[in-house]
């Protein structure tokens, strides 16, 4: 395949997405001017802690941020900071049908498109150096990780770092924390947090440290050259990134139930995962209720629910009242774009997996039986069919011949060579499930 041809390829996959979901272009219509920033600021109580956040380097929509304070107890302070747009988009103003519109950022590799303009984005973005409006949980932790008491705040805060994995991951992974020791400058926080995530995720019954690792894979292109970064999920700043949101969306969902007030929530019962008024529980996660809040400038129910929140904390009406119908609508519209954004996603994440295979100029690659006939390729997430594959147990691990790649249909044509090496029993029950996705973040 020449490169006019695969760029034509990803631009039809591109193309078809745009036709559907962006009729109109993906550029931002004509909206009002937000509340200025400093006039913002100049109503919110400025928080005296110094934040940082922990992001993948391409993020550039920085919805969170944490901090931790000693107290003079002996316990200490943990704040989660929730980036807090809805404090300047206007309810049923243009800026808000822009959000009601996109519902949620679209990713893809090398590109997204984003919901909300960048205009709106970087005065709200926790960008370092600068204060920003915030709507922040607070903890008080006991030296055994129990929570004594918390609060929210609406305020201002000082964000002092945004860490990236790829600087951050040296300095604090699974060797320091066992070690206890790394000459990172915000190790002490990062440690306690790390011990009070652990904490939340056992008292969730959902802690496994035998379980076996687990990997996802990031998608880098740049020029239209693509590298593909296998990541262990569940690492040190995974964890702890994952169990405070966690924790954040639970809280603040009770928070909203508690204040009798209407909210959108996931929960799951009975295997089934859906999106509720109803402050339900979300058995996967173990926790009573789970209303998402923590990402506002990248989905728009949580940017709903931050107008809940906010307006409670204020003691003011609820924008949308318990009685109401619109956010029925709105979990409707949300699931149903939600879903078509993922999928488009995994489609464009399975066009550079191909493309990877062209670029590299490969004429075999290894692969692990996923289940009958069907393979997924060392190295990504990619699962292909190959016909002429024996009876072998899951897990196997094979070498295949690369006959042929379609990046326009999408399509791998692999042939059976040799078996690598074999799977035992005990390694098909340790592996199990390893690549099923549990989170909700």
């Amino acid at each position: 395949a020449d490169a006019g041809l695969i760029s034509s390829a990803h631009d039809y996959h591109l193309g078809a997405f745009l036709r559907e979901m962006f009729a109109n272009g993906t550029a931002f219509p004509a909206h009002e001017e937000m509340t200025a920033l400093d006039q913002l600021l100049a109503d919110l109580p400025i928080s005296d802690v110094g934040a940082f956040s922990i992001d993948d380097a391409t993020t550039n929509e920085i919805d969170d941020a944490f901090s931790v304070v000693d107290l003079p107890n002996g316990n200490k302070r943990v704040g989660i900071h929730i980036a807090a747009p809805s404090l300047a988009i206007a309810q049923g103003g243009a800026l808000d049908a822009i959000v009601l519109d996109r519902l949620s950022t679209v990713y893809m590799p090398g590109h997204k498109i984003t919901m909300l303009p960048e205009t709106v984005v970087r005065p709200f973005s926790l960008d370092a150096g600068q204060n920003k409006p915030a709507l922040s949980l607070y903890c008080e932790v006991a030296v055994d990780f129990t929570v004594i008491s918390h609060e929210t705040k609406i305020e201002q805060i000082s964000v002092k770092e945004n860490l990236r994995h790829d600087c951050l991951e040296p300095f604090f992974n699974t060797e320091t924390l066992a070690a206890n020791c790394s000459p990172h400058p915000l190790w002490e926080s990062l440690k306690f947090l790390h011990g009070f995530a652990e904490a939340l995720e056992k008292a969730r019954g959902k802690y496994e440290p035998d379980r076996a690792p687990q990997i996802d894979y990031n998608f880098y292109v740049s020029a239209g050259v693509v590298s593909i970064v296998a990541r262990e999920r569940g690492s040190p700043m995974d964890k702890l990134v994952a169990e405070l949101m966690i924790f954040a969306n639970s809280t603040w969902g009770g928070l909203l139930k508690d204040g009798a007030r209407a909210g959108i929530y996931r929960a799951q019962t009975g295997g089934k995962v859906f999106m509720t008024t109803e402050a339900l529980p979300h058995q996967g996660m173990g926790v009573a209720q789970y209303a998402w809040c923590t990402s506002p400038l990248r989905r728009a129910v949580d940017l709903v629910n931050q107008r809940q929140l906010i307006a409670l904390l204020k003691q003011q009406p609820a924008p949308y009242p318990n009685d109401d119908d619109v956010l029925k609508v709105i979990i409707r519209d949300f699931d149903q774009t939600y879903q078509a954004y993922n999928d488009f996603q995994t489609r464009m994440e399975r066009y550079w997996c191909l493309q990877y295979l062209i670029q590299e100029q490969l004429t075999e690659v290894t692969a692990s039986v996923w289940r009958e006939n069907l393979v997924r390729l060392d190295g990504m997430f990619f699962i292909t069919k190959v016909p002429s594959l024996p009876t072998l147990k899951v897990g196997t691990k094979v070498s295949l011949t690369i006959k042929h790649i379609d990046t326009l249909l999408m399509e791998l044509n692999c042939q059976f060579k040799q078996v690598i090496e074999q799977v035992s029993d005990a390694m098909i029950a340790e592996n199990e499930g390893s690549d099923v996705v549990v989170g909700d973040q």
